[in-house]
């Protein structure tokens, strides 16, 4: 099998045909991508094969079939055993690597790729399967200078690229510190539904006010970022001591309704050290130096 070099839609290859690695083949397929697919157990590619994607016997087939190759499977251990056979094959192709790991595993497949000749970018898929093909998703990549911009139009099918620079490690670490961003959002929105609920307010009415308000939270982000990476923080909003005050009405709230406040309870702990030690008049964004155990 040889590689295709129609450049109007470039061909792409596909390793790994679990639900997200289909949902990248599909949305390259949509898009015209001549696309070639692999995956362990063979009957996973029917319903691509369908679509017109051709399906390769081996991974060197595949590899070979298309001068960009994405591979998305359980884990770097099996990234490494699909690949590491066929490395002579993919020197002077482009490897994207959507699997899911470490900014320390990424930066150990990056550098096994530059001593074989392989462009490479590691990447964080920041949607579901069903969010794959959306320009509103983001797709994370960090890896081979130039990389990136020679394959951006292909890539874009999947979702809008977002250009983390030469470091191959930085789409993981973006990618576990956005997760611990969401879970912390879900984890504050379900105390309050739970909150609102105990008095008879629907979800769906709550949730709303909700997504209003964290628009305007999101400006203070921004604006706590800046502190952070001066490490100053003026107290020229709401101070550390001001929101002490406001969770103690949170908590108060939860116990006169058995709401589990052991969320909120952390927050308070954290502001009531700030406070303690010192920093009682700084801004909410003081509070960094706590999760770097400062």
């Amino acid at each position: 099998m040889t590689t295709n070099t129609h450049t109007d839609t470039p061909p792409v290859t596909v390793l790994g045909l679990g639900r997200m690695g289909s949902a990248l083949a599909a949305a390259l397929l949509a898009a015209g991508h001549p696309t070639t697919v692999w995956n362990r157990t063979p009957a996973r590619a029917g319903a691509l094969v369908e679509r017109g994607a051709v399906r390769a016997d081996t991974v060197a087939d595949a590899v070979t079939a298309s001068g960009l190759v994405v591979v998305c499977v359980w884990d770097y251990p099996a990234v490494s055993a699909l690949l590491e056979p066929v490395a002579e094959s993919l020197a002077g192709r482009t490897l994207v690597n959507l699997t899911s790991g470490s900014p320390e595993q990424a930066r150990e497949m990056a550098a096994w790729a530059a001593g074989h000749g392989i462009a490479y970018l590691d990447g964080g898929i920041m949607t579901t399967p069903e969010g794959v093909g959306l320009r509103t998703s983001m797709f994370l990549y960090g890896g081979t200078p130039g990389a990136l911009a020679r394959h951006r139009d292909t890539l874009a099918v999947l979702g809008d690229p977002v250009d983390l620079g030469a470091d191959a490690g930085l789409a993981s670490l973006y990618d576990a510190g956005l997760l611990g961003t969401m879970w912390s959002v879900f984890g504050g929105w379900l105390h309050a539904v739970a909150l609102t609920g105990a008095d008879g307010v629907a979800a769906v009415d709550f949730t709303p006010v909700a997504v209003r308000w964290l628009t305007t939270v999101s400006g203070f982000l921004e604006r706590y970022a800046a502190q952070i990476d001066a490490g100053h923080y003026p107290g020229d909003d709401a101070t550390v001591e001001v929101q002490l005050a406001a969770v103690g009405h949170l908590l108060h709230a939860g116990r006169e309704r058995g709401v589990d406040g052991r969320l909120p309870e952390l927050h308070r702990e954290l502001m009531a050290k700030a406070v303690a030690d010192g920093h009682g008049g700084d801004s909410y964004a003081r509070l960094v130096e706590a999760f770097r155990g400062r």
